[in-house]
């Protein structure tokens, strides 16, 4: 109910989840009287719903998700709420309106149905006070975050009347088939993440100007840099909106009379110059940055920033730090964090002042907010997509040297804290035989943290010895007889260490008695590809022996996954590029994180896929050969998915480019739980595994060769490509149609390797991949030459 940025965001979501959904609104203020075409009386919520379906980042997993979704309006389609099982309300927020249609949805809605409101401020129990005892029984708060579909923040906030098992209800099912943190909330101002998150914008506020710092300075000291979002803390207010804040920030201090640290918060004059102008952030085109239509000497559009002092906009500087330049090397984040509260210019004292007012705030707000530690730091974890939450980040620079931040700062603790410390407790958690504990006030004692339950998390297996390790590797035992191979390189980027620690761990896991293995990781991306730097080194080198030997230990090492003798099972999240793709496609079975990234983009560099993945598409294109000989539209469209580089933006659309096959992959909504859903595929693989064998695949030699051919010269003719891509699509429909062969043929797998590597070493003698892999090394960013 309402169709807002929030309830078409929520909506798609659902849709994402495989739900049917209703969205409605008002109807169109500008009406025609008498107007009962539901085109124009439906027109709000339609009207938001394509706008969404054009937004970026996409709300929807797949475009075609959006027929899941139903529009109408309140007037003449409130009474079909009485067939739904969960009723969202995400209106203004106003309590009267809200009020006024949870009156209405009481008169439609059947006994039992669940009915949950989308405030981001306003008291449960207040929205709720006017509801009849069995809609009041059934009501609570579900609070998203923006955009619903990418923050994994779910906040449940029960009302005073809510049965316990409705809490309960919610909890699991946004965390098992939403993909959600859901996170158990108290009915207190602003919930727990905005709570938190508020009072430290306003902290930073005010630093800003004690310490002379600029804004793009301060964006850079709580990006990136602290594990935190690029946003940082003014960039972030532009995109949530000044007047946005401005709203929150009154609201926590109107509801929180008794909380003094919010009370000392004061906009400062900067913030209320931006207010007074109407000069919003992103939605009026300026707040603390501006852009404007002029462009630099690299056609990069120009963006200004806000001076403070002057109040005027500038052109936007790179922040010269040396303390900042130095702690970028250190890749670990505790001891980064370490390092920069260690530093004595202002860099050192901005961080000292910001984690101090974190520690303190974050303590006196248990029992408050939150009843655990974990919830508190799950909260800010997900809504704010934070690696570290409060005492997460506590426990990464010391319980004492948190305790002294705040005494040197002038901030109280809440006593429990010293109570705790008292009791000889170093650390708010403690990581012991695969699971993660957290330190529980009333008990005073170590308890299991509940949110993590059920998942796989490798930190906790650090203390134990692995079974086997490299420099890129570690194989862990993660119980029940099951391995977990996890990558360890720079960006999990595929190299030699990798691939051979991937064969040593699965000779273990097929010598030894063990079910089977897993490979995944809990990193953001599960792996940009294959070490890109080696192949350049080799390729400029002319180095083709060792090229021809590395890109035969990729081959190999696929199909070491394809045909061991105990299931592999691959768990993916984010990126999961290149090298990464083509190990995929090779194991028994994938868990996928919805949120996987999946494609071939080795076009983009030059190459075509060389790790076995353009063989894998000829064998996946031969088996859905029809027996009525159509071939060559499968073959033009597996063709066409390489030659481009498509990228699935999610782990659904995956399905359609082929890199995930039904019956066979899975997609796992909650990120967190891809690794355990992994675990439970290989147990279920291996009670009656049978290991797979050689195939023979069914190639089109010249008859496609002639069609693909027709295509790529169709598409350099209309200059839609250049030369050098159609001199890769070549390359790549070679081995797709098994070469230069009179007919249709049956072929085995290495021979289509074979002629994958040679097309491989071929293309990375040539100048112009040479170009396009510097290019990609140097930018980040494809070349297309």
């Amino acid at each position: 109910m309402g169709s807002g940025v929030m309830g078409t965001g929520i909506a798609c979501h659902l849709a994402n989840a495989g739900f049917s959904c209703l969205l409605l609104d008002i109807l169109p203020p500008d009406l025609q009287e008498g107007e009962t075409s539901p085109a124009a009386r439906n027109k709000l919520a339609a009207s938001a719903l394509k706008k969404a379906l054009k937004a970026k980042p996409a709300p929807l997993m797949d475009p075609d998700f959006a027929s899941r979704i139903e529009v109408g309006n309140f007037e003449d389609d409130l009474p079909k709420i009485a067939d739904c099982d969960w009723i969202i309300e995400v209106v203004v927020e106003r309590l009267d309106i809200k009020q006024q249609l949870m009156q209405r949805v009481e008169q439609h809605r059947k006994p039992g149905t669940l009915v949950s409101t989308n405030t981001s401020g306003i008291p449960i129990r207040l929205i709720a006070q006017n509801m009849g005892e069995e809609m009041r029984k059934h009501f609570c708060g579900t609070h998203f975050f923006n955009p619903p579909r990418y923050l994994r923040l779910l906040e449940i906030i029960p009302g005073p009347d809510t049965l316990p098992e409705v809490t309960d209800f919610f909890m699991a099912f946004g965390d098992r088939f939403l993909g959600k943190q859901t996170v158990l909330c108290k009915d207190t101002p602003a919930f727990i993440a905005n709570r938190i998150g508020v009072y430290m914008m306003g902290v930073v506020f005010q630093l800003v100007e004690e310490l002379d710092l600029t804004i793009e300075e301060v964006d850079v000291l709580t990006g990136p840099l602290i594990g935190r979002p690029k946003t940082g803390t003014f960039r972030l207010a532009d995109l949530v909106g000044l007047d946005v804040a401005v709203k929150v920030i009154g609201g926590v201090q109107q509801n929180c009379p008794e909380d003094e640290d919010v009370q000392k918060i004061k906009l400062p004059a900067y913030f209320q110059h931006l207010v007074d102008n109407k000069w919003y952030g992103d939605k009026t085109g300026q707040g603390f940055y501006k852009k404007t239509d002029e462009r630099d000497e690299r056609g990069k559009r120009i963006i200004l920033a806000l001076d403070l002092k002057t109040l005027e906009y500038r052109p936007r500087r790179k922040p010269k730090l040396p303390a900042v330049e130095a702690a970028k090397q250190i890749e670990d984040l505790n001891k980064r964090l370490q390092f920069l509260l260690k530093d004595q210019s202002k860099v050192g004292e901005f961080m000292r002042r910001s984690f101090a007012a974190l520690f303190s705030y974050a303590s006196k707000r248990i029992p408050e907010i939150s009843d655990t530690i974990f919830g508190i730091d799950d909260a800010l974890r997900a809504g704010f997509a934070w690696k570290q939450g409060p005492f997460e980040a506590w426990d990464a620079v010391g319980l004492e040297m948190g305790l002294d931040l705040c005494h040197a700062a002038g901030l109280q603790v809440a006593p429990w804290v010293s109570e705790m410390q008292g009791k000889g407790i170093t650390g708010f958690y403690k990581r012991e035989s695969g699971k993660k504990f957290c330190y529980d006030l009333p008990s005073g004692k170590y308890q299991a943290v509940r949110s993590a339950e059920g998942l796989v998390i490798l930190d906790n297996y650090r203390n134990q010895s692995p079974v086997y390790k490299n420099d890129e590797i570690v194989l862990h035992d993660i119980g029940d007889g099951v391995l977990c191979l996890e990558f360890t390189s720079k960006m999990n980027a595929i190299g030699e260490g990798i691939l051979r620690g991937l064969g040593e761990s699965i000779r273990i896991a097929e010598e030894g008695a063990w079910q089977g293995l897993v490979i995944g990781n809990n990193a953001d991306n599960f792996t940009v590809g294959a070490n890109l730097m080696l192949i350049a080194m080799l390729a400029y080198e002319q180095e083709f022996d060792e090229l021809n030997m590395a890109v035969h230990l990729f081959q190999q090492t696929s199909m070491r996954c394809r045909y061991s003798s105990v299931p592999v099972v691959i768990a993916t999240q984010g990126y999961t590029f290149g090298g990464g793709c083509e190990l995929l496609m090779h194991c028994d079975a994938a868990a996928a994180a919805a949120e996987s990234y999946i494609g071939l983009v080795e076009v983009g560099v030059g190459l075509l896929p060389g790790g076995g993945g353009t063989k894998e598409f000829a064998l996946r294109a031969s088996r859905e050969y029809g027996p009525d000989g159509v071939m060559i539209p499968t073959l033009v469209e597996r063709f066409r998915t390489i030659a481009m580089g498509s990228v699935a933006t999610s782990a659904y659309e995956a399905y359609k480019y082929g890199y995930l096959e039904r019956g066979r992959d899975q997609v796992v909504m909650n990120t967190q739980r891809n690794l355990a859903e992994a675990k439970k595929r290989v147990l279920e693989l291996a009670a009656n595994y049978v290991q797979p064998q050689p195939q023979q695949v069914t190639v089109l030699g010249r008859t496609g060769l002639a069609a693909l051919y027709a295509a790529v010269s169709e598409m350099y003719l209309g200059q839609f490509i250049s030369e050098h891509d159609a001199k890769i699509a070549r390359k790549i429909a070679y081995v797709l149609c098994g070469g230069d062969l009179t007919g249709t043929s049956q072929v085995s797998e290495q021979y289509l390797l074979d002629l994958e590597r040679e097309a491989f070493l071929s293309l990375c003698g040539e100048q112009k991949t040479l170009e396009r892999i510097q290019h990609m090394l140097k930018t980040g960013k494809p070349l297309r030459n």
